[in-house]
């Protein structure tokens, strides 16, 4: 899509110019259409000029003489004397006598060409410079000086290159939603033929990064119509009233063009809750809310405008902007499962040079969880590294590294660990490996490494999942507690104390036991009561307990139980299996990376 660039000049530009004109008109114009400069003199000096015959011409009026000198044409004034022999002397001196040395302008005359004048001018043409900015800009009569009511909306029409939902991959669910759109805005009368209307709003929510702004744009695309993009926080305004006025110029373009889309991205923005909190009427953002409301609901059936919107945050959202007849359909934009994350990652190769041999499906099973804009960072951290390596093009080797970069950061080439950490990071590793092993289901080993990287870590077990999990029973996740435990537990028998190095772990394993317990009620204790609210789903998904403080104190017991049981796991698996244990151990501190096959290699026995 290409933009449609909208006037950057404001009209505040011209009337500095005008202003600037007026005074110039002012200060050189002005005095040369007004009365001649006249000097002042004593009648000494006109006395002296005569004798001197340097006067041009003379006027003798009641109460004063003017006379202009041969030398220039400066006006001269002086005062009348008790002088009988005045005009014998000027006729000998040669001076010519005249009725009117110079045409005075009367002070009406002068404020009138000096002021009144370029201020109607002033006037005139800053009425029709703002008249032509408002054409080209599509204002209308709701826009205010200096554009401070228009919206900033951006205009994209079809291009040779536009985006299409060839180009969105992964979220196949929401393409088939807003195909229905696209078929609208190409035919709108086989709908109309059957009395069917389309959703006058569409909403799209989920995690960032999953490409719910590409949706809209492709929708655009597809449906060859402009469409109009803004930010939620574009309406905002210091002055209360402006995002009102933004909205209502923003629907009035909209109108103009339809059949067109209007999309509004991080629509929490101005579309939080009304709460009745406020102290002395509405804020700016709540009369924003309330004109965005008024301008969804006003639109008629057939208008051929759609309203788009974007969020992260659907659960803050005003109920009276969700309702049926503003924002009729939700669509949930995801993370992308495997077979989405694959289509991704072949999307975005193509971009870049890759070797032949490249396993899309082995890098989107270790990208488990990443979203559409993480999987474009990987292919681009692939490519950066095969530059970097002086190689023409990314291999397999680059894509891998490059998920390790966006998980765990990049290597920590000048940080050395000291012989006695470095075991100890070596032995904590292994621990985390072999625990996971001995287990029965538990993901695969991947890599496990002990190279410090830029995040903190020290090391790290990559284990990754034949395909993608949306079901978890107790078991395993008590099974992913214990191998969490397996760390510090390693730790523990190798060298009779712990270290700070299992932070991680054991926020972690608490999280985990404390959701089973709090949540999927996985407790007997409990049975199915829900205990804790999960807030911003897919901001985070911080949590809120919504119980006493004994149930708390009962929680606190359950969860402290838990991680202890799976502790006491570890220890156990880890102490069975302690030869295995220093063999592994061994080899990650000789190699510092070894591969998952490396790994059941020597856990087997078999190298």
């Amino acid at each position: 899509m290409n933009e449609v660039k909208r006037p950057q000049k404001s009209l505040i530009y011209f009337y500095v110019i005008m202003l600037m004109l007026m005074l110039v008109f002012n200060s050189l114009i002005a005095p040369m259409l007004s009365k001649q400069e006249i000097k002042e003199v004593d009648y000494g000096t006109f006395m002296t000029m005569t004798e001197n015959k340097q006067i041009k011409s003379v006027q003798i009026q009641e109460n004063q003489i003017l006379f202009t000198s041969k030398d220039g044409d400066t006006i001269y004034r002086t005062g009348i004397m008790n002088d009988p022999d005045l005009v014998n002397r000027l006729h000998e001196s040669g001076a010519e006598f005249t009725s009117k040395i110079v045409e005075q302008m009367s002070p009406l005359a002068s404020f009138l060409l000096s002021w009144v004048l370029p201020i109607v001018i002033f006037i005139v043409l800053g009425q029709y410079l703002s008249k032509k900015m408002m054409d080209k800009a599509g204002g209308g009569p709701g826009s205010m000086i200096f554009n401070m009511g228009k919206s900033n909306a951006r205009v994209y029409v079809k291009s040779s290159d536009g985006i299409s939902f060839a180009d969105v991959e992964g979220v196949d669910e929401a393409e088939e939603n807003l195909q229905e759109i696209v078929d609208y805005l190409h035919d709108p009368s086989k709908y109309q033929e059957i009395g069917a209307s389309m959703p006058k709003g569409v909403l799209l929510v989920g995690p960032p990064g999953t490409g719910k702004t590409m949706l809209a744009k492709a929708v655009a695309g597809e449906a060859n119509v402009p469409f109009f993009s803004m930010s939620g926080s574009e309406f905002v305004e210091m002055f209360v009233g402006m995002g009102a006025s933004k909205v209502r110029d923003l629907f009035s373009q909209a109108k103009e063009k339809a059949p067109c889309i209007v999309f509004i991205d991080e629509i929490d923005a101005i579309g939080q809750k009304r709460n009745s909190g406020n102290i002395g009427g509405n804020d700016e953002r709540e009369q924003t809310l309330n004109q965005l409301l008024t301008e969804m609901d006003g639109f008629e059936g057939n208008s051929g405008v759609i309203i788009l919107a974007a969020t992260n945050r659907p659960e803050s959202l005003d109920p009276a902007l969700t309702r049926p007849g503003r924002f009729d359909r939700r669509v949930p934009v995801e993370l992308p499962d495997i077979k989405g994350r694959e289509a991704i990652l072949r999307v975005h190769a193509k971009k870049i040079k890759v070797e032949d041999n490249i396993d899309y499906y082995a890098i989107a099973k270790m990208a488990s969880g990443a979203s559409g804009a993480e999987l474009a960072n990987i292919v681009n951290e692939a490519a950066l590294r095969a530059v970097r390596d002086g190689r023409k093009a990314a291999s397999q080797t680059d894509f891998e590294e490059s998920i390790e970069v966006v998980i765990a950061g990049y290597q920590k080439k000048n940080s050395i660990l000291r012989d006695d950490e470095k075991k100890k990071v070596a032995y904590h590793e292994i621990g985390h490996a072999l625990v996971a092993a001995k287990q029965t289901d538990s993901a695969p080993v991947q890599k496990i490494t002990i190279i410090p990287r830029t995040s903190g870590a020290l090391g790290y077990t990559l284990q990754v999942d034949d395909g993608d999990r949306y079901l978890m029973s107790k078991e395993e996740l008590e099974n992913k507690i214990a191998t969490l435990a397996g760390g510090r537990a390693a730790e523990e028998i190798v060298f009779g104390s712990v270290s700070t190095g299992a932070s991680n772990d054991i926020e972690q394993a608490t999280r985990l036991a404390r959701a089973m317990v709090t949540r999927y009620g996985m407790s007997d204790d409990f049975d199915m009561v829900a205990l804790e609210t999960v807030q911003n789903q897919y901001l985070g998904g911080d949590t809120s307990l919504a119980c006493s403080a004994e149930t708390q104190a009962k929680v606190d017991e359950k969860v402290i139980e838990i991680v202890k049981a799976q502790h006491e796991k570890a220890l156990k698996i880890l102490t069975e299996n302690r030869d295995k244990l220093d063999e592994l151990a061994q080899h990650l501190y000789e190699k510092e990376n070894i591969t998952g096959e490396e790994f059941m290699e020597i856990l087997n026995g078999e190298k």
